[in-house]
């Protein structure tokens, strides 16, 4: 299937490594020239640097978004390279897989700060520099990257910052809809990437089992029996900024394979 991404321009915040990264590979595989976005500038032109050896087009600008000035030049560099900004993939944010307090004693009020200020504002932020000149154009794309705390309990700090960023992304998609720019949101769950293993072995140590078994725990609560990769979710997020998903719209979408149990609809 083409997604008709060929000469559009797409910035992928968190794109050095991780979902961020495989989104940017993504969409720089369909024909978009690519943006990287990140605050480690030797990871960043790595991952850029990948993504032209592939045959891709990619500019890496090392950005922090939790500073307006730095989101603004950001999107000038962007609009300045390739013309416009036509995508936008909000993906900067702590991975949940960092761990935060579950138990009310035990949350720290400057990291619950922290987060809001990088999760939801960041992407704020972005979205408020590059929808002038979707707008302008008639026609854009913004995919907030969230995550399954939004839908289930076990930490106040990742539940509050990724039903933020669900709850933003309806209002934007509301505004900005009518003008031809579609919002949605995405929710992975636990992802493959190239922090895994750290992160299974640090799992398996604290569950006191080995790490096939602390996999299979997790697993275990995935409906296709499974984990699924950084690649699998971007490919979900390449056919949100094609024009081909313009009859999705404000939704929340989970791209972690299906959590066993719960119904939505």
């Amino acid at each position: 299937m083409d997604l008709q991404l060929a000469g559009k321009c797409a910035i992928v915040t968190g794109a050095s490594r991780g979902i961020g990264h495989a989104v940017a590979r993504a969409l720089a595989a369909e024909g978009a020239a690519v943006v990287l976005a990140a605050r480690g500038g030797d990871a960043l032109d790595a991952a850029a640097a990948r993504i032209v050896a592939d045959g891709g087009r990619a500019l890496a600008v090392v950005t922090d978004t939790t500073d307006e000035a730095s989101v603004q030049e950001l999107v000038r560099r962007a609009a300045g390279e390739f013309g416009s900004v036509d995508v936008l993939v909000n993906c900067a944010a702590t991975p949940a897989a960092s761990g935060f307090a579950s138990a009310l004693a035990d949350i720290d009020d400057d990291r619950l700060r922290q987060e809001v200020e990088t999760k939801v504002l960041g992407y704020l932020r972005c979205v408020r520099a590059v929808a002038p000149l979707m707008t302008a154009r008639g026609w854009g794309r913004v995919i907030n990257v969230s995550g399954l705390a939004a839908r289930q309990t076990g930490s106040v700090i990742g539940s509050v910052r990724n039903v933020a960023v669900a709850a933003m992304t309806k209002n934007l998609a509301d505004e900005l809809g009518p003008q031809g720019v579609n919002v949605t949101v995405v929710h992975p769950g636990a992802t493959i990437t190239e922090a895994s293993p750290a992160l299974f072995t640090a799992m398996a140590e604290a569950q006191g089992v080995d790490e096939t078994e602390a996999v299979r725990r997790l697993a275990s609560e995935v409906s296709i029996g499974r984990l699924v990769t950084a690649e699998e979710v971007a490919s979900t997020v390449a056919f949100l900024a094609s024009p081909l998903s313009v009859a999705i719209n404000g939704e929340s979408i989970a791209v972690g394979g299906g959590k066993a149990g719960p119904i939505h609809y």
